[in-house]
């Protein structure tokens, strides 16, 4: 569910690990210790872990740094970390093990088992199918609608959900185009609780987390009995990381609700190299693992020489493209202060899992250390990657303050003594989004709620012409936003149009799809 380079619920394409290579050197621990000590340094993370398979067997997992900057309890191999996006495969594995039972087929039409399905016009209704919902090609925009779960604390219902698609305009002809999207997973997840009969945390714990040993994985936080060993999440504020409460899911954890730990998703990993089997459990056929590894959609293929990529796309919750004439096939995953990624080559039965409670920073560990230690494995030349991200990160941060800070300066010095709360002062109301309210609060500041996600409230200060800044008094995320007043020939506000102050925004915060119009009588 989110974006420096992610896709939630979230994010993007990224590369592997290490292990032996034919007339290569393997990389020895000591040598991924050094790293993961300077990328935790480099990038400001407060912990990470790591696990390695190769062979059918799993030959490395270890923690880093620590889970909370308060406690300074270590980080270990049976850490909890919230997965995220890497979440979506699980829900992929569930569709196809109900495939298997026969109790769906991935071309039945999304009504035929959800009859108040409703998507953005009727062709696209009647012919939305299992995969289109698993595959980004809907024809909607980037994260439309994450709002309904982004920040979390919203009081939306899975029948707000699925009344939601009706009212979203698409960006793109319906499976022409890949925007990554999380609300659909959602879908996916409430399609497995109505076709198995029981929730999609049942489910997954049922079916796939039980045979594959995975004994310290929960698809809901609050199945979490025992909390010793969670990391926190962490922000990072003018340099000081900040521990942040744990993100509470609602609605269903299809899109991005498990927490697990690098030694379980070792197994996780052996059961998709083996072709479905674990041990003894074979848990899904050959054949959908075919499905869910063949491309769905295009994506555009990497440009870096060094891997010579020839294709890449979107299966059934993975990214698929190759590096050096193996297929790779990966995800990645963002909540608020947690970034995951999952890396497997089948062709040398290779996979790794990096799992890090640290925002922005997380990211690039977990891209440099993949692409440092994958490196080595492909027999490539050394590429410091670590001072590669460190630099790119550093600048794009630079830029979203740069545009941020010039936004808040202005504010600063604006004169808004022409500004009369009461031709703003209304409730706003979005068809999918509700209803949010601007109002005088009790010190006189012009300020601004929503109804339905609580902890999006906060001054609006005013920046130019008819358009103000939010500053949110949510602050886990970087989420303030522009309100743009449509105002009528009495200088009346009738409309907000919103969007996203910095150019670094989550793609998650999709401000720019509500259509806010005014409906009191004042």
């Amino acid at each position: 569910m989110r974006k420096h380079f992610r896709y939630k619920l979230g994010l993007g394409l990224i590369l592997p690990l290490f292990v032996l290579s034919s007339g290569h050197a393997q990389m020895k621990p000591n040598q991924i210790d050094s790293l993961m000590s300077v990328a935790l340094k480099k990038f400001n993370v407060a912990g990470a872990a790591l696990g390695l398979v190769k062979d059918g067997k799993v030959v490395y997992t270890k923690g880093y740094g620590v889970k909370s900057v308060d406690t300074k309890s270590p980080v270990n191999e049976h850490t909890d970390f919230a997965i995220a996006s890497n979440s979506k495969a699980f829900t992929t594995t569930a569709l196809a093990l109900l495939v298997e039972d026969g109790k769906l087929n991935w071309t039945d039409r999304v009504k035929q088992h959800i009859p108040e399905f409703t998507m953005y016009n009727a062709y696209v209704t009647e012919n939305f199918n299992v995969q289109d919902l698993l595959t980004h090609r809907s024809g909607m925009g980037l994260g439309v609608g994450d709002l309904i779960f982004f920040p979390d604390g919203a009081n939306f219902t899975i029948d707000d959900l699925l009344a939601a698609f009706q009212h979203f305009k698409p960006v793109s002809a319906f499976r022409t185009k890949f925007d990554y999207d999380n609300l659909l997973y959602v879908v996916a997840g409430e399609l497995v609780s109505r076709v198995s009969g029981m929730s999609w945390e049942e489910f997954v714990q049922t079916r796939i987390l039980n045979p594959l040993e995975m004994d310290n994985t929960y698809p809901n936080v609050k199945w979490m009995k025992d909390r010793s060993n969670l990391a926190s999440p962490h922000n990072t504020l003018e340099g000081q990381l900040h521990a942040l409460p744990d993100y509470n899911k609602i609605i269903n954890g299809a899109a991005g609700g498990i927490y697990s730990n690098v030694d379980d998703l070792c197994h996780w990993m052996l059961t998709h190299l083996g072709h479905g089997k674990y041990k003894n459990t074979q848990l899904f056929s050959e054949a959908s693992q075919r499905e869910m590894w063949k491309i769905h959609s295009v994506l555009p293929k990497g440009d870096n020489p060094r891997y010579n990529s020839h294709f890449a796309g979107y299966g059934l919750g993975w990214f698929l493209t190759d590096v050096l004439g193996n297929m790779e096939v990966s995800h990645t995953g963002g909540l608020p202060g947690m970034l995951s990624r999952t890396v497997m080559i089948p062709d040398q039965d290779f996979g790794l899992v990096i799992l890090t409670n640290t925002e922005p920073g997380g990211a690039a560990l977990f891209r440099s250390i993949s692409q440092t230690i994958v490196d080595s494995y492909l027999g490539l030349d050394y590429y410091d990657w670590i001072t590669r991200y460190a630099k790119r990160l550093k600048e794009t941060q630079a830029a979203g303050d740069a545009v941020s800070d010039k936004v808040w300066e202005d504010v600063a010095a604006a004169d808004d003594s022409h500004i009369l709360h009461e031709d703003f002062v209304g409730i706003y109301q979005d068809p999918w989004f509700g209803q949010m309210e601007v109002f005088e609060n009790e010190k006189g500041k012009l300020w601004i709620k929503s109804h339905r996600s609580p902890k999006l409230n906060g001054e609006l200060q005013f920046y130019k012409a008819n358009t103000f800044a939010i500053h949110w008094e949510y602050q886990d995320m970087n989420a303030d936003a522009f309100a743009l007043f449509v105002l009528d020939e009495n200088g009346k506000a009738q409309a907000i149009e919103m969007k996203g102050i910095s150019p670094n925004i989550d793609f998650s915060f999709d401000f720019h799809d509500l259509d806010l119009k005014r409906i009191d009588k004042k």
